[in-house]
């Protein structure tokens, strides 16, 4: 059985080589994560380039996603690098201060911090795990009473319990990673903070004015990490590709308890509406340093891939860790292992929605047939890869072999769970198109003698969105 379930990789010091991005690709990493908080455009770039050339090395299609760092909310710095902050001590958050920090004041990064809390409001530090009540708002400073004490070092992130901080999603220094990611034509973009389909919109718009030059327009991808963002979902998603369920901000804004019904929910939302999903933070964390995971992390995974994630993210995990391709190596296992475990029939409701478009209603037909007559996969001819998502909304648990032509496509498709893209070359003529697929597919060991599958494609070829017809094929 193939795997469904899409792995996402980060790159970082632990796995920008060669050698070691030819074992992740291995191991099953199906896009690499460029991660803008970290590093010079060029550093990207140079990224970039090499995973083009392993994967090309390797004969298999790795997807490029560019996250972008999004505004900077977090304190400055301190003289000694860090404090220990004690519950019940007074500590002053101040946005004017330029010098170092001590135990009972720091500077802060996000400037606009005085203006959007006031006295009751409860700040998170360091992904919640220190915690501080305001007690009044003067002028530049923010005076807190620690709650919840502990180590508070450089440059740690703040959270407002219930959302509420103004930052922009998008900030110049994204605006400049923008135009780096479409100067390699990442097929991804992930925007970091979005609050609702406005700071979607503007981010489209800006790459798809970078990437004018390149003749190239990326996907996007909403990283849920805020309350607001929680309210404004489904606009948040009509105007993105996909989202990303970034639990560790998100956990600290609504609450821990609060994150795997939402994860469900999230991942629920955007199958119905035809976008993907990819569940990331901390999902095989203790694998930074231990060459096996828990129970725990194991039960995570599997969960997300019974929800019907499209994609499990690793972060630090491969980016920093010690165990980057044993870590890849685990996931698949545990991905592969809880989708065998799914059951076998379509997805309830699959007969009750309604179709007005002739291409979509093809894609369904693909899937209602081959289930029904036991084919072994369904082949999609596909110009945008709109074909193949579509079908990939549903629980066909039949291999979804997507062939394109355009690069652009089998980037965008790679990301897709259960789709296998596949670039080609074909010509306009349809029977010699359908001809050259099946030929493929027995070369690559797909399909053999006696195999039926359904095969789509568009008359006349080579029309984005022409999908119109459906074909059952038994091998000879």
């Amino acid at each position: 059985m193939t795997r469904e379930t899409k792995i996402v990789a980060t790159l970082g010091p632990a796995s920008s080589d060669a050698d070691t991005l030819e074992r992740l690709i291995r191991a099953g990493v199906n896009v690499v994560r460029l991660n803008f908080s970290h590093g010079k455009a060029q550093d990207h770039i140079d990224r970039a380039t090499l995973v083009r050339e392993v994967a090309r090395k390797v004969g298999r299609p790795v997807a490029l996603m560019a996250d972008l760092q999004g505004p900077k909310i977090r304190v400055g710095k301190f003289a000694e690098n860090k404090v220990m902050l004690e519950a019940g001590a007074p500590f002053i958050l101040d946005a004017a201060r330029t010098e170092p920090g001590d135990i009972t004041i720091v500077g802060l990064d996000y400037k606009q911090l005085p203006r959007d809390v006031q006295a009751g409001d409860t700040l998170l530090l360091n992904d919640g795990l220190i915690e501080l009540t305001v007690t009044r708002v003067m002028g530049d400073q923010v005076h807190t009473r620690v709650k919840l004490g502990g180590e508070l070092s450089n440059n740690k992130g703040i959270n407002k319990l219930g959302g509420g901080l103004t930052a922009p999603a998008l900030t110049s220094k994204d605006m400049d990673d923008i135009k780096t990611a479409m100067s390699f034509q990442c097929d991804y973009l992930a925007v970091s903070f979005p609050k609702s389909a406005t700071d979607m919109e503007m981010a489209r718009q800006l790459a798809y004015v970078a990437g004018e030059p390149y003749n190239h327009r990326p996907a996007l991808i909403a990283k849920i990490e805020r309350t607001e963002a929680i309210d404004n979902l489904e606009g948040i998603l009509r105007a993105s590709d996909g989202i990303m369920v970034a639990r560790g901000d998100l956990a600290v804004e609504i609450g821990n308890a609060a994150v795997p019904a939402m994860q469900k929910r999230m991942i629920r939302m955007a199958r119905e509406m035809d976008k993907v999903a990819i569940t990331a933070t901390q999902m095989m964390e203790s694998m930074i340093v231990n060459p096996v995971p828990t129970r725990a992390e194991v039960s995570d995974v599997a969960n997300a891939v019974l929800d019907g994630t499209d994609a499990v993210m690793l972060s630090a995990e491969t980016a920093a860790g010690k165990y980057p391709v044993e870590t890849v190596e685990q996931m698949a296992a545990i991905a592969l292992a809880a989708e065998q475990a799914q059951d076998h029939d379509l997805d309830p409701g699959f007969t009750r929605r309604h179709y007005n478009r002739i291409d979509q209603s093809i894609a369904m037909g693909a899937i209602f047939t081959a289930h029904n007559l036991g084919c072994k996969a369904i082949v999609a001819l596909t110009e945008s890869g709109s074909t193949a998502l579509w079908m990939s909304r549903h629980n066909v648990h039949l291999p979804i072999i997507a062939l394109t032509t355009k690069a652009q496509a089998l980037g965008r498709m790679t990301l897709y769970r259960n789709v296998q893209p596949l670039l080609v070359e074909f010509q306009d003529d349809k029977e010699k198109a359908l001809a050259a697929a099946e030929r493929l597919l027995v070369s690559r060991g797909i399909l053999k003698a006696g195999d039926a599958y359904a095969i789509t494609c568009g008359e006349p070829m080579g029309h984005p969105g022409g999908t119109n017809m459906l074909k059952v094929v038994r091998l000879a």
